[in-house]
């Protein structure tokens, strides 16, 4: 297993912990998902092929917020990350990919990247409306329809994962629920057997509209 992170020491930092928590197979990579040589040379350092790629960098920055005040250049960065950099990832990591027996990719999207639930004035999270970040995951569930689509008739099944509110340094671990139970979806979907689905958005709950 490979874990990417842009900074080296908290990417080591993170290894170190999941192996003393048991996963002793996993190995640092340094990778900067807004920088395409980034991308690549990382995709260079990889020496087996890999059958699982999780899309997981996202950022939401101070200035994001209602389409009226939003900071556009805060906006273009968080797209940078969010959108652009899943999209930047699967393109290079793809023909890794089309080499395995039955590949899997897992965007790390969010409840605030549905239509469905952003239109719905009885939906809990309602209220969060920060154009950047909502929109960028909205994009990111189109990557996993269009790569979806574009993989039919192979092995590959590519869908989103909204892990729910959960404790992170993105939302100043806020969140209502563990980093354990948050990546249970994503781990779902990673080890998708044959009959799996593809090009769906789900949490552990079910299927999320789009």
């Amino acid at each position: 297993m490979l874990l990417g992170a842009r900074n080296v020491e908290r990417g080591q930092q993170a290894v170190q912990q999941l192996r003393q928590d048991g996963l002793t197979d996993v190995h640092p990579i340094e990778i900067d998902v807004t920088k395409q040589d980034a991308i690549t040379a990382a995709a260079q350092l990889i020496e087996k092929d890999y059958d699982i790629l999780v899309n997981n960098a996202g950022i939401g920055l101070r200035g994001d917020g209602l389409p009226s005040t939003a900071n556009v250049d805060v906006v273009q960065k968080i797209f940078d990350t969010n959108f652009f950099g899943a999209l930047r990832v699967a393109q290079t990591m793809l023909p890794l990919l089309r080499k395995s027996p039955a590949g899997r990719i897992v965007n790390l999207s969010s409840g605030l990247g549905s239509l469905t639930l952003n239109s719905d004035p009885a939906w809990a999270f309602r209220d969060v409306k920060v154009i950047g970040y909502n929109a960028s995951k909205a994009a990111l569930n189109m990557l996993t329809v269009h790569v979806a689509y574009e993989l039919r008739g192979t092995k590959i099944k590519v869908n989103s994962a909204n892990p729910g509110y959960t404790k992170t340094d993105l939302n100043g671990n806020m969140g209502t629920q563990p980093a354990e139970v948050g990546a249970i979806e994503a781990t779902r979907l990673a080890l998708l057997d044959d009959n799996g689905p593809t090009g769906q958005s789900s949490s552990k709950d079910g299927v999320d509209p789009w």
